[in-house]
């Protein structure tokens, strides 16, 4: 056997994190599989595809380092919108858990709009600086944006190799909007190993011989007990009322985000991540929910802190 097939690849990984809570929630809300985006399933992965693609024996592809970079808000801000500070928590012991390194900024208002400020080139040079000093054999960036390609070409000159995967897509945002994500194919192009995932999993068929796609996401668990009458979530978050409480029932349920019925309003907008204490994909059309009436950034009324009535 040579040396190059004995010798360790050390592989480092960059999330942006923003955009891959998008992806996370699209298959979570969007997609058939309704599961979120497992962190280990998706490392097992990266090495399993590297190692194909190196020749390498499995066990000689080590992810040696690990980082995510976020925007994130406030304790404050988080704590008013439903259970966001509790599944922040969660996800920061899901990633401590894998040994991945969490890099966050405050997510600025600009203009009555919350936006990510400096998060990307954080990334990058940490990324490039990473590359340097603990001279990963390959990057793997969980990305799609154009601002990215000064860094693929930056870690080539150090004789880096780069695998970028990406997600297509498209979602309904808290705003009620339609937005799509396409990756920039100037990224692709610069990649070493470009990987579009969601045609690698929406043909699984194709790829479970070598590694089960199934296992690129959590497997989903109701979180109820059954200690006391009716059945109770384990987690109890109480609402902050800033406003009347009102009960109705689901008038319809689409890909992550839904309508409460309410006619004074022709029926009310609510997203997945308003809810408290329930999963969105728990919910039927008819089901009995309480919520506070709220507004979005364009004033117009939304049900917030919707919770299921069991």
């Amino acid at each position: 056997m040579s040396t190059n097939k004995q010798k360790l690849t050390r592989i480092g990984v960059f999330y942006d994190g923003n955009y891959f809570l998008h992806v996370s929630n699209y298959y979570a809300y969007h997609h058939e599989r309704r599961s979120r985006v497992s962190i280990a399933g998706l490392h097992e992965f990266v090495r399993q595809h590297i190692a194909d693609e190196e020749e390498k024996d499995f066990p000689l592809c080590q992810i040696v380092d690990a980082h995510y970079f976020r925007g994130r808000l406030s304790a404050q801000e988080a704590s008013n919108e439903g259970n966001r500070l509790y599944y922040d928590r969660l996800f920061d012991d899901i990633l401590m858990m894998e040994g991945v390194t969490t890099h966050y900024l405050p997510v600025r208002t600009v203009q009555g709009y919350r936006q990510e400020r400096g998060i990307d080139v954080w990334m990058a040079l940490e990324a490039f600086e990473l590359a340097l000093h603990k001279q990963f054999d390959v990057v793997v960036l969980i990305a799609s944006d154009s601002d990215f390609v000064p860094l693929v070409r930056k870690l080539h000159t150090l004789g880096v190799r780069v695998m970028v995967l990406t997600w297509d897509y498209e979602f309904y945002d808290e705003e009620g909007r339609r937005r799509s994500t396409v990756t920039s194919q100037y990224l692709l192009d610069e990649a070493t190993y470009p990987l579009a995932m969601h045609t690698i999993i929406d043909r699984a068929e194709e790829h479970d011989d070598v590694f089960p796609i199934s296992r690129l996401f959590v497997e989903r668990k109701r979180n109820y007990t059954t200690t006391g009458d009716p059945l109770v979530p384990t987690e109890t978050v109480v609402i902050e009322e800033d406003g009347e409480l009102r009960t109705s029932t689901i008038f319809s349920l689409k890909d992550g985000y839904g309508f409460i019925s309410f006619p004074q309003t022709n029926n009310l907008f609510f997203h997945f991540s308003f809810l408290l204490d329930t999963d969105f994909n728990d919910l039927r059309e008819g089901d009995a929910v309480e919520f506070i009436l709220g507004k979005n950034e364009r004033g117009e009324p939304v049900a917030k802190n919707v919770r299921l009535i069991r």
